[in-house]
């Protein structure tokens, strides 16, 4: 009798645990439903011209996948609310959280789809869809592309060691050896890029009489500016290595200068990796702040391939391309940005500290 008493309880606990299950496999399906399935659907009947696109999501299929996912997503979101309280064990339960806020998710993407396909379908896809605009444009926006990782690989690689060289002179005890460092990087942090690009471009060529192309000059403004983040990154990331650190390379003979090369340097380098890598991904988003200083066609990056492009057709698809271009730079960065925090907290933060 008591072998049974128990069983019982088990059995009605695994049904539980599948119902969680199901409820975030129903709530997944149904926001991969309506997303992938729009795909599809555009895909069958062509993303060139825009008219397939437009033509694609007016069709009744449309508003049956659409209307489909989000019953499906209802359903989830029902099967959430009735069932999380239920459930045995933590994982069943953030199981059918999941699937419920992935259902209310495609209730609201489905609305605005479902208005979408019926007040601005046509209009918003001429302007932002016509990828047909983007035909001939390859070449260009390769060069783009090229221009806009130049500008932020070389502006990170130079903020990164004017950064290092400006914090050995920040933490210094003498004032004297302090006041100039802090004076570089209040100025480039507390003034705009676009106007550091604008007077430094004007600074170069009028003012200095060196001539340099809008590209180069760009580059190396980036690098300035971020030499001044950088320099209070490594700043922090030095300072949070304990100071007993410093001591015993000090007792053991080696002068302040080798004390920070090796002992106190590399272990802040490490704690350092991902504020400066969150500083490169921003970079690459603010090099499209050098079309004020006024660039060849040789020299576009992404943004300024963009706005010509829209100059020339007066459609913004080029935008869309742009966003399309900056987000398979950035993703991947901000994907091993986070890879790289997740390291450091489980094993290298360890050794660093």
């Amino acid at each position: 009798m008591n072998e049974a008493a128990t069983v019982e309880p088990a059995r009605s606990d695994r049904r539980l645990q599948a119902l969680g299950l199901a409820v975030f496999l129903v709530g997944a399906a149904s926001i991969a439903g309506i997303l992938l399935g729009s795909a599809a659907l555009i895909t069958f009947y062509g993303w060139t011209p825009f008219t397939s696109i437009v033509t694609a999501l007016r069709t009744d299929t449309a508003a049956v996948v659409a209307i489909g996912s989000m019953s499906a997503g209802l359903g989830a979101v029902a099967g959430g609310y009735v069932l999380y309280r239920r459930m045995p064990t933590k994982r069943s339960r953030e199981r059918s959280i999941a699937g419920a806020v992935l259902g209310v998710q495609t209730l609201v993407l489905g609305a605005f789809f479902l208005w979408y396909r019926a007040e601005t379908v046509e209009r918003f896809t001429f302007h932002f869809f016509s990828f047909e605009k983007l035909e001939g444009y390859g070449g260009a926006f390769i060069r783009g592309a090229k221009n806009t990782m130049f500008l932020a690989v070389v502006g990170e690689a130079g903020g990164i060691v004017i950064g290092l060289l400006l914090a050995m002179l920040v933490i210094s005890k003498r004032r004297s050896v302090r006041a100039p460092a802090r004076v570089y990087i209040n100025f480039f942090r507390g003034t705009p890029l676009l106007f550091q690009l604008i007077a430094g471009y004007t600074a170069l060529i009028f003012g200095l009489g060196i001539g340099v192309s809008p590209l180069a000059a760009g580059a190396l403004i980036f690098a300035l500016n971020m030499g001044a983040y950088s320099a209070e990154v490594f700043r922090a990331g030095i300072q949070s290595v304990e100071r007993g650190q410093l001591e015993a390379a000090r007792s053991l003979g080696m002068t302040y200068v080798q004390s920070m090369r090796y002992a106190v340097v590399p272990q802040a380098v490490r704690r350092v990796i991902p504020p400066l890598m969150n500083e490169f991904v921003i970079l690459i988003k603010d090099t499209s702040l050098i079309g004020v200083i006024g660039l060849t066609q040789a020299q576009f990056e992404i943004f300024a391939f963009a706005r010509q492009g829209y100059s020339s057709t007066f459609n913004a698809t080029f935008f869309t391309a742009a966003a399309v271009a900056y987000l398979a730079v950035t993703l991947p960065s901000i994907y091993l940005v986070n890879r790289l925090e997740r390291r450091l907290r489980s094993g290298l933060v360890g050794v660093a500290g």
